[in-house]
């Protein structure tokens, strides 16, 4: 793969040329791996695709020597494929092909508790279904679909399920830790992300289904040129942790034309969480994300809460929130550390938000402590300020441009710092219809051109503590 700028004579030919045309930030145009003229089909290795017969063992054979004799492309043809983990190696593109799914055995035995990572932190979880550490030029590609028979781990809270999924969950077996919240085994299971994608370059995920995870769905971590083209990131709405994409401290990546439906957050910008992400110092920079689409989920697109490494040169434009929690999701909290700047958002629609259409919250994990008014109404307490130190979270240099907002419960919530406000944030041109205005508290230098906020309790958007 290519990693370099494209000179004017020939800028007319990349691909992805159009989401370069006044990209605001400098970033290297990134293209497709390339793989040598090879094909194997799984098939050749013994795999049988009728759902019964574990192919583990096949199809990482087809992978290992078709990756040992220079690369190519591993199939996977139509028929339902049982399997435990498999690992990608350099230059293989796993295609799979309509009518193909992947699905991974339910026996937790299948997986071996490995030396990873979870939310940024080192942790020894159970293996991936899919992963890889270190690979270069690797592709996931097809039409088919990989499903990572997730409710074998997941913990289920009742509150996010109907009547009718409580019961058809809960009368598999497992066990109650409380009486509103079940769980496939006694004992909390390592989950494992289902596609890991570790220090990684170039890295192309192309027309396939990634479902049912047992935690987060896609974690590309470290890697460096990613393209994310045309995929569908599912999960059931009640999946605990099932965020859709996490770019984690990744550098170089184009998302585009990709839809999720999922039961966290849907397309989410990470590098690290705490002091392990601030020493590791890899910001998540230089990401487009451009015609994608999120169904449910706890935020539409969302920075955070682990940013701990920084995160910069962000752009997301021309996606559509259709009934998320939260529409544009900014979350943190003292003691993270990290700057989050330079990010561009444009040309966002959304409609029946759930809750806020724009949110930034400092405070993640904490409630906002209310008072009262003289007149009555109530205004967030203001709140001591701490010492600024390098476990302080920054917010700055953000624009959001074009947003409509048809339904939300909520237009706007700014929840800032009082030792670090959230700063330097330009708004034009939005329009959001909400049952309630919002407000924002500990903010600086937010400028507001062409915003309307048409409020069902009739009043503006309130400011608190803010310069």
């Amino acid at each position: 793969m290519m990693c370099c700028g494209i000179s004017s004579a020939i800028a007319g030919s990349y691909e992805y040329e159009e989401l370069y045309r006044g990209l605001p930030f400098d970033m290297p145009r990134i293209e497709r791996p390339v793989f040598p003229d090879a094909t194997v089909s799984v098939v050749k290795y013994g795999a049988v695709g009728d759902g019964q017969h574990k192919c583990t063992a096949a199809i990482q054979r087809a992978i290992d020597e078709m990756a040992a004799k220079g690369g190519g492309k591993v199939v996977i043809p139509s028929g339902l494929w049982l399997t435990g983990p498999i690992v990608l190696k350099d230059n293989i593109n796993l295609h799979l092909e309509k009518g193909a799914t992947l699905l991974f055995s339910p026996d937790i035995n299948d997986y071996p508790v490995v030396n990873t990572t979870y939310e940024g932190i080192p942790a020894k979880r159970a293996q991936s279904p899919i992963s890889a550490t270190g690979a270069k030029n690797i592709a996931i590609t097809g039409r088919g679909v990989i499903d990572g028979n997730g409710e074998v781990w997941r913990p289920l809270k009742q509150e996010k399920t109907t009547p009718a999924q409580w019961k058809r969950i809960t009368s598999q077996g497992g066990f109650y830790r409380r009486a509103t919240m079940w769980a496939p085994a006694k004992e909390d299971l390592p989950r494992p992300i289902m596609v890991n994608l570790y220090e990684c370059k170039n890295v192309l995920l192309e027309g396939v289904v990634f479902q049912n995870s047992p935690a987060w769905n896609v974690h590309p971590e470290c890697c460096e040129n990613v393209i994310i083209d045309g995929v569908d990131i599912r999960n059931p709405s009640y999946a605990q942790n099932g965020d859709g994409l996490d770019l984690d401290a990744c550098k170089n990546c184009i998302v585009v034309n990709t839809t999720f439906d999922v039961g966290d957050d849907g397309i989410c910008i990470k590098s690290g969480k705490d002091e392990h992400g601030r020493k590791r110092g890899r910001a998540c920079e230089n990401v487009i994300i451009s015609g994608c689409t999120v169904y449910a989920g706890h935020g539409g697109f969302v920075i955070g809460s682990e940013m701990s490494g920084g995160v910069k040169n962000i752009k997301c434009s021309d996606c559509q929130f259709l009934g998320t929690d939260i529409g544009l999701r900014f979350k943190s909290c003292r003691g993270r550390g990290g700057v989050v700047e330079n990010i561009w958002i444009e040309n966002i629609s959304m409609v029946n938000i759930l809750g806020d259409a724009i949110r930034f919250n400092l405070y993640y994990g904490s409630k906002t402590v209310m008072v009262e008014n003289p007149d009555g109404t109530k205004r967030p307490a203001e709140i001591a300020a701490e010492p600024v130190t390098e476990k302080t979270p920054s917010f700055r240099n953000l624009h959001i441009k074009n947003i409509m907002c048809s339904g939300a419960q909520r237009a706007i919530y700014f929840n800032g710092l009082p030792e670090m406000p959230v700063k330097d944030v330009t708004m034009e041109n939005v329009v959001i219809t909400a049952n309630e205005a919002g407000y924002m508290t500990y903010c600086k230098n937010i400028k507001q051109k062409n915003v309307t906020v048409k409020a069902k309790d009739n009043k503006p958007v309130g400011e608190y503590y803010c310069k």
